[in-house]
């Protein structure tokens, strides 16, 4: 019984093995789209540091997340994203706002030594995502700081883009909204592009020490003779 058993049992084995391997189906991989952002011709225009850009912790990571009916996110069965989507988020930003401001000078943080930029942009995004039957929605929050350290604007942003509901069109869909907010982003910058320079502070003098008072001598006050006439002359001291 036991030999006739086991070629059966190796035989069973490899019918479950061919049937799953014709089950699973390959995951695609996905990047942001770009668009199509104007290549910028300014060697000497606007200088923009862009970043520390801070994005939220659940998007960190390679599984693309599928926002529910009730709000709750799922990993996708048929699709993640082809690296770091931090970096496509970057390189998606850096491109647009270049290509808007027409100016080879904007850089992702950390700048280099010896780049000083006209404006620092700090921005946090705080969610980029979607669902076969949710839209696909972007949070963020950026702050401009000029070369005086002044912070000159400070906004809240939410964007909100439909789409046809399978996992290619949702990812393209996310990439609309990071270009339409380097678009704005990029309004909000372009006044801030003539700067007068700063002007360099006048070093203060050391005060210089009082000098010591010059010590009068001491004379003895001699006080004034006031006349008391009477009879006599008398001077009275």
């Amino acid at each position: 019984m036991t030999v006739l058993r086991l070629p059966f049992l190796l035989m069973l084995a490899g019918v479950l093995g061919l049937a799953g391997c014709s089950v699973h189906q390959p995951v695609s991989l996905y990047q942001l789209d770009s668009g199509s952002p104007v290549q910028p011709a300014q060697s000497a225009g606007m200088a923009v540091l862009l970043g520390p850009v801070i994005v939220a912790d659940y998007l960190q990571r390679e599984t693309l997340l599928q926002r529910q009916p009730d709000g709750s996110l799922q990993a996708s069965t048929d699709g993640r994203w082809a690296g770091s989507l931090s970096s496509d988020i970057d390189q998606l930003l850096l491109r647009q706002v270049a290509g808007h401001l027409d100016s080879q000078r904007v850089v992702l943080a950390p700048a280099t030594l010896g780049f000083t930029p006209d404006v620092q942009v700090l921005l946090t995004i705080t969610r980029l995502d979607s669902g076969e039957k949710q839209p696909a929605i972007l949070d963020a929050q950026w702050r401009l700081i000029d070369r005086r350290g002044q912070v000159r604007d400070n906004r809240i942003i939410h964007l909100q883009e439909q789409h046809a509901g399978n996992t290619a069109a949702q990812v393209q869909a996310q990439g609309v909204l990071l270009q339409r907010l380097a678009e704005q982003l990029s309004v909000a910058l372009k006044p801030l592009a003539n700067q007068p320079p700063i002007a360099d502070t006048p070093r203060k003098s050391a005060a210089k020490p009082a000098a010591p008072a010059v010590q009068q001598e001491k004379q003895p006050k001699i006080p004034m003779a006031a006349p008391i006439r009477t009879d006599m002359e008398v001077f009275r001291f």
